[in-house]
């Protein structure tokens, strides 16, 4: 792994904060819709891919896949109540060479126990429900995986930590452009 930015180490103190919970790998993942609006979800965070990269997994049928591919630019949000910080990570969609995606992909994909791959077992998202339309609770180790298993990989360009503790709360900010320096904000 390359080099961290120095936020990366505030990012995982925060998250070990966070014990067990679940909520510790939530983030919210805010992207452009082809209307101009704006969209938000939440999204599960599935590791690292080097100091300032890191990745999500999502549904290439889903909404949010259309809208990337529209507009790569998002804004994630990290907010880690225990540790009563929020990060916001601004980046985008990195496109990847084509045999290193799929290549990722699959790693993901292994990764996953049965429970966690059956979500792309499931029918479109957003799709209008039918009944006695399949939703399987697991699938498989031998499952092959589906072509809409897709790997979002986001280069991080700017990083702002609100930290909600003390008074006034404190804000700082580093930007990839500027070597990763720490500015102090008003929060």
């Amino acid at each position: 792994m390359s080099d961290l930015p120095p936020w990366r180490p505030l990012l995982k103190g925060a998250r070990q904060r966070e014990g067990r919970s679940p909520a510790a790998r939530w983030l919210q993942l805010a992207t452009v819709a082809a209307d101009g609006t704006p969209r938000l979800r939440t999204l599960v965070f599935r590791g690292w891919a080097d100091g300032a990269s890191l990745d999500l997994l999502t549904d290439g049928r889903s909404a949010k896949a259309a809208e990337l591919r529209h507009q790569p630019g998002v804004e994630l949000c990290w907010l880690l109540s225990r540790a009563r910080c929020q990060f916001r990570l601004r980046g985008r969609l990195l496109a990847l060479p084509p045999d290193l995606e799929m290549g990722e992909r699959q790693r993901h994909w292994r990764g996953l126990s049965p429970g966690g791959r059956a979500l792309w077992g499931w029918p479109a998202p957003g799709a209008p429900l039918e009944a006695g339309a399949p939703f399987p609770a697991d699938l498989a180790d031998d499952v092959p995986m589906p072509e809409h298993f897709q790997l979002l990989r986001i280069g991080i360009g700017q990083v702002e930590l609100l930290e909600l503790v003390g008074h006034p709360h404190r804000r700082r900010r580093w930007r990839r452009e500027e070597g990763w320096r720490e500015e102090i904000l008003n929060p």
